[in-house]
């Protein structure tokens, strides 16, 4: 353990509602109606109606503006003690991760003995968008003092006016989506469509596994009727996935599709964090222990051009650095599947003796890691990946896979928009 941790984090719960895709199970439900549900689903576990707990970490990526104060605003619908402070955290998708590890730090520090990290995205949920020029109009027409003034404004109405924008997670700097991104790097680092569908393949079918034998059944409580991720394809196989058509370069070079990507999901998880003394006087056993985390950003504009999805590449070589741990150091690898192609150039990055020289300084590459170790469980290709959500998704099933196996170590690795990256470590 660190020296710099002056006392151990432990996980002793989590929880999540099942991941549905947008426009599928929750189509009523908002980012504040789907949070509160997980953090009372966690309160009720973990027997913490009227509790008073440090702190409630937890954010959004799609953000709707009514809900400003979302955490806050979802703990006083959870049967926690009002006397709860909550507050607004977000790093896209790594939201949730960076919330566990700010809750972590508090309570590492003493400054808290408890707390619960969460997240939570509702794509189905956000309001309509209009373009600017109506909002512009709509505000000169406020402005207005009498009907005449009001009226005045909508003559320059046209059309195109009216036509709403659907939810994209396009980079203001780039001007291209993730997976426009994930192309580009898929082509960088000669990533094929082939490698690309098994690697989805893999994740479908261990996430079809992972339910059929029961893991995720004290992981996932219902809601609004759905009692599974509705994402996950048990007969999925390598030949329906090459029917796809690319879906970000429709050229014929474009290799990733709706197959190989996640896909604009609902949903949300929360994981409670505390002492051990804290744990101890409450009856509760840790499922695992928190050691560390890091995070990190590349320059998608500078002279390198690194891809914008590649930060955990960078990060993941201090966090272990740190911790005098080599990449096979590990049981579990949960690395995050924004894309199939993403996980695959991380992979490839840190067996690259060429990248992990030049960009990382070593004399040597990094090392390749045991597959059959990478998402046992399924990963966020057929699980789903509401953005907010995914960090507590994946710190709270590793945490139990831990806890099942009885002592090992698990690393978590998270890209996010805007070239940022978290990552984490985990050990029992």
């Amino acid at each position: 353990m660190p020296s710099h941790f002056p006392r151990r984090v432990g996980i002793y719960g989590a929880i999540r509602i099942p991941f549905a895709r947008a426009y599928s199970a929750y189509p009523s439900d908002t980012n504040l109606s789907l949070l509160a549900v997980a953090l009372r689903a966690l309160v009720e576990r973990t027997g913490l109606k009227g509790e008073r707990l440090g702190e409630v970490v937890a954010g959004a990526t799609m953000v709707d503006p009514r809900e400003w104060n979302l955490a806050r605003e979802a703990l006083l619908e959870s049967g926690l003690a009002p006397e709860t402070p909550g507050i607004d955290l977000a790093r896209a998708c790594g939201t949730s991760a960076e919330a566990a590890v700010a809750v972590a730090n508090k309570i590492a520090l003493e400054q808290i003995d408890v707390g619960i990290a969460a997240g939570v995205d509702s794509i189905s949920g956000l309001p309509l968008l209009y373009p600017r020029r109506f909002a512009a109009l709509a505000a000169r027409s406020a402005q207005g003092r009498s009907t005449g003034e009001r009226l005045k404004p909508w003559l320059g109405l046209r059309l195109r006016d009216l036509k709403p924008e659907p939810p994209r997670v396009k980079e203001r700097m780039t001007g291209l989506t993730m997976g426009e991104s994930c192309e580009l790097m898929a082509k960088t680092w000669n990533i094929g469509r082939d490698e690309q569908d098994r690697l989805a393949l893999e994740s479908h079918q261990k996430a079809a596994r992972a339910w059929k034998e029961g893991f995720y059944n004290d992981l996932v409580v219902g809601h609004r009727g759905l009692e599974r991720d509705n994402n996950v394809r048990p007969d999925t196989s390598l030949e329906k996935l090459a029917t796809l058509r690319p879906a970000f370069d429709r050229s014929p070079s474009g290799t990733l599709t709706a197959g190989n990507s996640t896909p604009l999901t609902d949903g949300a998880a929360a994981v409670l964090l505390a002492s051990e003394e804290w744990g101890r006087a409450h009856g509760l056993e840790p499922w695992s222990f928190l050691i560390d985390a890091q995070a990190g950003a590349v320059d998608f504009f500078g002279p390198q051009r690194e891809g914008l999805l590649m930060a955990p590449a960078y990060t993941v070589p201090r966090l272990l650095d740190r911790n005098g741990l080599a990449l096979g150091d590990f049981d579990y690898y949960e690395i995050h599947e924004a894309f199939a192609a993403q996980v695959l150039c991380t992979l490839k990055a840190w067996e690259s003796a060429d990248f992990c020289r030049t960009r990382l300084g070593r004399d040597e590459p990094l090392g390749a890691i045991d597959r059959t170790r990478l998402n046992v469980k399924g990963g966020s290709i057929a699980l789903g990946h509401p953005f907010g959500a995914t960090g507590a998704r994946i710190v709270g099933g590793l945490a139990k896979l831990l806890r099942e196996k009885g002592r090992g170590r698990g690393l978590v690795s998270i890209c996010t928009g805007g070239g940022m990256g978290v990552t984490l470590i985990l050990e029992r």
